[in-house]
């Protein structure tokens, strides 16, 4: 894929994260600190109760501009969290176009 301008554009990855948890007031804060740990603050969380009687919690996050071998070291930290049964992962790359400095 190319602009007008024949450069390339940059892709930037958004990592997102899918995390199944037994349902505790503990688990999203543990969830959050090991972002904040690294500095990082999530750009989407979604976090929903479910369950027939809301044993289960399944959270949501996007992270913009992360690498993969950064999602794959979060994923391996949330999965060491107490009460977090699976981590899912998965990338959305994204293309920034480069426009010229004449445009």
């Amino acid at each position: 894929m190319y602009t007008t301008s024949g450069r390339s554009p940059t892709p930037t990855a958004t990592a997102c994260f899918s995390i199944s948890a037994y349902s505790d007031p503990c688990v999203l804060p543990r969830v959050l600190e090991v972002f904040a740990k690294q500095g990082l603050m999530p750009d989407t969380l979604h976090s929903v109760t479910a369950g027939e009687e809301g044993e289960e919690q399944h959270i949501d996050l996007q992270m913009r501009h992360m690498s993969e071998q950064q999602s794959q070291h979060m994923a391996r930290a949330l999965r060491q969290i107490y009460l977090v049964n699976t981590v899912l992962t998965s990338d959305k790359q994204h293309f920034v176009s480069h426009k010229s400095a004449a445009a």
